[in-house]
């Protein structure tokens, strides 16, 4: 549907992931409205195991997605090269994925196409799900519509029997991951895609430890739950399952050195029959009728006497007994009303960069029943709108029923921007630390410039690209970067192309290309005449950066034009014609005292020779006095 571009947030400067759906889907309204749905989609979930979409929006024709970017490889990637993973790995996999699915579900969302391709492993350990492009809400009866979409190898029995899919269908195809991490390849293989399907939906999934026997047998068991054909039969959602897997790793944990799959009912060593006869003070005795007759009113008082202990001991047993039902009932309502009743505390979460609406959300997911409010705060960081803080402070602990404000950015607080014009670049960086901002090379650069010498700032320039050097003020650590002066371009009017060409290059780093041809009477033919600085589109002088392109104006020499005949004309009409010719002329000034009455007689050139534009015309005159 889309590709994928690596791009630079140019605002917060941050690397992110831009999703251009394919030009030839434009025209296709139910491409473009599944394109939109996945950034709807994923943009409800605010969970550290999901991809965060950041915006979505529209290009006249092509829509897109801004997505956080994870550094790093898929679930496929590790697959691919390790095969099979061990069981650790498999379930901490499996627990990210969970939680985030999790999260999906309980926000009414079915992915509908998981697969390791769309688990993402960054470099800092953190795993995500990511792709929502198939996501819908959840129904009772989700159904695909006319086209059978998800992959082949993970698709349930369900979607591939009746295109009905809900939160179950990725339940399955959880299970289907699972048994690939442990078992090193797929569970069903065929050449064509419809025998793959067949497969889903008329045959069981074998066990992972079938092909490695180093699998647990509650792994075993967990990967036959999660991919049951009858989807009543599987976890109803992500979190049953994320309990199961829980329980699952406790056990695996506790079972030390095996796991409960090989363990088997450990020997354990009895004591001998001497140690026990050693240990026994009740030694059978014969006693003689004489100790019979001492030891008989004995024995029956001590009788007496300890079933008389044994009823007080059963009567205090019986108070106990009320007492610590009595006491668990209080420390159970207790425990109620300050862990989960009126009376509890709850941590305010880290809602920082989230929107009011999400931020809301989150507060009443932590448990935070009171209403939110707002207030105002600056941030250089957070986005104008978004949460910066809250009141009381993120993490602090607070009773449910305890208003939280929500500090929402004003943008990065402004302050006076410094004269950095005509400083060197390190006075001018030193400028723009103590003034609390952050220096940026990002658009820094050299530029010619004839009036402002070497290596002197030019101007200023802010985080969009614009030029800040006149503003008064400038938001709190944001980025500035420096145009500095290169110095004047040199000069090369009058050397040849191959010369000038050459010092342009050398002197300057500019590149010369020949522009266009023009006349002069001063510069020789093939010479330089001017340099053609570019414009910008109001037709003012663009700036000119070493590395760049320049034109060239080359002579073509004096312009040759004939000399106009102007013999037998008045002088007044005849000097017009002459300096309109573009001749400079010879004659005796007496002529202007009375042009008209004075009529050339002869010139020199004469008339109809061809001579340089600009020569010199000698005229002489008849008088009609």
């Amino acid at each position: 549907m889309a590709t994928v571009y690596l791009a630079t947030d140019l605002r917060l400067e941050r690397r992110v992931a831009i999703k251009v759906m394919h030009g030839h889907l434009a025209d296709d309204s139910q491409y473009k409205a599944r394109f939109i749905q996945e950034a709807r989609s994923a943009a409800r979930l605010a969970h550290p195991n999901v991809v965060n979409v950041y915006d979505q929006g529209q290009d006249d024709e092509t829509a897109y997605l801004v997505m956080e970017y994870l550094p790093g490889i898929t679930l496929r990637d590790l697959l691919l090269e390790h095969k099979v993973l061990t069981t650790v790995q498999a379930m901490d996999i499996m627990e990210a994925i969970l939680s985030g699915l999790a999260a999906a579900h309980k926000n009414g969302i079915v992915h509908r196409d998981l697969k390791p391709e769309n688990v993402l492993l960054a470099d800092d350990g953190r795993i995500k799900i990511g792709d929502f492009g198939l996501a819908r809400a959840a129904t009772a009866n989700t159904a695909t519509g006319n086209a059978l979409l998800g992959t082949i190898a993970y698709l349930s029995p369900e979607l591939v029997t009746r295109g009905v899919a809900d939160a179950r269908s990725d339940i399955y195809a959880v299970g289907i991951m699972l048994y690939e991490m442990l078992a090193g390849e797929q569970p069903f293989r065929g050449e064509q895609a419809f025998q793959i399907a067949h497969q889903h939906a008329n045959d069981t999934v074998p066990t992972p430890s079938s092909k490695n026997p180093q699998v647990p047998a509650e792994l075993d068991e967990l990967v036959l739950w999660a991919t049951a054909r009858d989807p009543e039969q599987r976890p109803r959602d992500a979190k049953v399952m994320l309990e199961q897997l829980h329980e699952t790793e406790a056990l695996l944990r506790l079972d030390d050195p095996g796991t409960a799959a090989t363990a088997v009912q450990r020997t354990m060593v009895m004591p001998s029959a001497s140690a026990a006869s050693t240990a026994s003070t009740a030694a059978t005795q014969v006693l003689t009728p004489k100790a019979r007759h001492r030891t008989g009113p004995v024995l029956t008082d001590t009788a007496n006497l300890l079933a008389a202990k044994s009823d007080g001991r059963r009567r205090r047993g019986f108070w106990l007994f009320a007492l610590v039902i009595v006491l668990t009932a209080l420390a159970g309502g207790t425990g109620w009303y300050f862990g989960a009743g009126p009376g509890a505390n709850v941590s305010i979460p880290n809602v920082a960069g989230q929107t009011p609406v999400a931020a809301s959300a989150a507060l009443k997911a932590a448990g935070i029943s009171a209403p939110t409010t707002t207030g105002q705060t600056s941030s250089p960081t957070i986005p104008t709108g978004n949460v910066v803080e809250t009141t009381p402070k993120i993490g602090t602990r607070v009773a449910k029923d305890r208003p939280v404000t929500l500090l929402l950015s004003t943008g990065p607080k402004p302050l006076p921007f410094p004269a950095l014009a005509g400083l060197t670049t390190t006075a001018a960086k030193s400028k723009i630390t103590e003034a609390g901002f952050r220096y940026s090379g990002k658009y820094s650069a050299q530029q010619f410039d004839a009036k402002i010498p070497l290596d002197q700032v030019i101007h200023a320039v802010g985080a969009d690209g614009t030029d800040i050097t006149a503003a008064t003020q400038y938001g709190e650590e944001q980025p500035v970067s420096l145009v500095v002066s290169a110095g004047p371009i040199p000069n090369v009017i009058g050397l040849s192309l191959a010369n000038a060409t050459a010092k342009l290059k050398q002197n300057a780093n500019l590149t010369a290309v020949s522009g266009r041809d023009a006349f002069s009477a001063t510069i020789p033919a093939g010479d330089v005449i001017s340099l053609e600085l570019p414009t910008d589109s109001a037709g003012a002088p663009a700036p000119v950066h070493p590395g760049d392109s320049i034109s060239l104006t080359i002579s073509k020499g004096p312009e040759q034009v004939a000399v106009p005949n102007v013999v037998s004309m008045s002088w007044k009409d005849a000097k017009q014609a002459l300096l309109n010719a573009g001749f400079t002329l010879s004659y005796n000034p007496f002529a202007d005292a009375a042009p008209s009455t004075f009529v050339v007689s002869k010139t020199n050139p004469k008339a109809g020779d061809t001579v340089d534009k600009g020569s010199k015309v000698t005229v002489n005159f008849t008088s009609n006095f």
